[in-house]
């Protein structure tokens, strides 16, 4: 099978980087995307994840929602930030302000997403880029004695601790204009992750790291500040990463079980608003079959864990 460009029934899959991104063409996405290119989307999700997809001028709110149900179960917009709907989160930065550091969505509570679907509403003239980086390829990489220490290796998530604030960037994702940190720190999570998933779909191992990270069990602040860097250089090294340079109307789709992300703060003044909605997600399992455990905070009102058995 030629990896660079397979053709799998109506969509055209294109492949961008070696180890993550893809391009679709000839998909028309909404309630009325047919079953065979709902199920090739997302194969190819699993297999790239994240893929793009330009000119969906036709998609609002609506039709955004109803192809996202097509994945599955939807959560919430957001367990705390309210943008005033039910299932979208408008991500709108109007001073050059983004989520500007690396994260995989909503790791503080412990039924990770499984997909999100992100449309681009108001595009900057310049900049704004999105990049996404592979936190499967990035465990596979690791040496043996590191895939060692990691796979046994837990770590507590939380939305009141954000570590990228204190070590990579003051204007970071909670702190930015794009949401109010009273807000999103409102209703306090915390969540005991494995460093090391396993995919419920793909039975891949991924690293499951990103901004959230408070600390590593068993190891002091400054222990686990060093592990951290470490492991989150592995996860961004550029080999691991792609970078979508958007226009109005694209859509992006993405794995968050096996990714991390960064919004690029570097448009100026000009207006940047994305709008999301996301695909409920099970609870991430160790290596050893141990499920995350939550520690604080409720997250049922955001994501019903029945909705993925029925």
């Amino acid at each position: 099978m030629n990896l660079a460009l397979a053709h799998t029934r109506s969509a055209s899959v294109q492949q961008l980087g070696g180890r993550i991104g893809a391009r679709i063409d000839d998909v028309r996405l909404g309630a009325d995307t047919s079953d065979a290119d709902v199920a090739a989307v997302r194969d190819a999700i699993l297999r790239h994840k994240v893929v793009f997809l330009r000119g969906q001028h036709h998609l609002d709110d609506e039709g955004q929602i109803a192809f996202a149900e097509k994945l599955g179960p939807l959560t919430s917009a957001h367990p705390t930030v309210n943008t005033g709907s039910a299932k979208v989160l408008s991500v709108n930065a109007t001073k050059g302000m983004a989520a500007n550091s690396w994260h995989t969505d909503v790791t503080f509570v412990d039924r990770v997403p499984a997909f999100s679907v992100l449309r681009g509403v108001t595009i900057p003239e310049y900049g704004g880029n999105t990049v996404w980086a592979n936190t499967v390829t990035a465990y596979d990489a690791l040496p043996r004695p590191l895939q060692a220490l990691v796979e046994e290796l837990w770590a507590v998530h939380t939305n009141e601790y954000d570590y990228a604030a204190d070590t990579e960037n003051p204007t970071s994702y909670e702190d930015s204009e794009v949401f109010d940190r009273a807000e999103f720190t409102r209703t306090r999570f915390e969540t005991r992750h494995p460093v090391v998933r396993v995919h419920p779909e793909t039975g891949e191992r991924s690293l499951v790291l990103g901004q959230f990270v408070k600390s590593f069990e068993g190891l002091n602040g400054r222990e686990s500040a060093e592990l951290f860097n470490l492991l989150q250089n592995r996860v961004t090294r550029l080999e691991n990463t792609i970078r979508w340079t958007w226009q109005t109307g694209d859509v992006a789709i993405w794995d968050n079980r096996a990714t991390q992300h960064y919004a690029v703060a570097d448009f100026g003044t000009q207006p940047r608003e994305v709008r999301r909605i996301t695909v409920a997600g099970d609870v991430p399992v160790s290596v050893d079959g141990r499920r995350s455990e939550v520690l604080h905070g409720d997250a049922t009102a955001y994501s019903n864990l029945d909705a993925l058995i029925s």
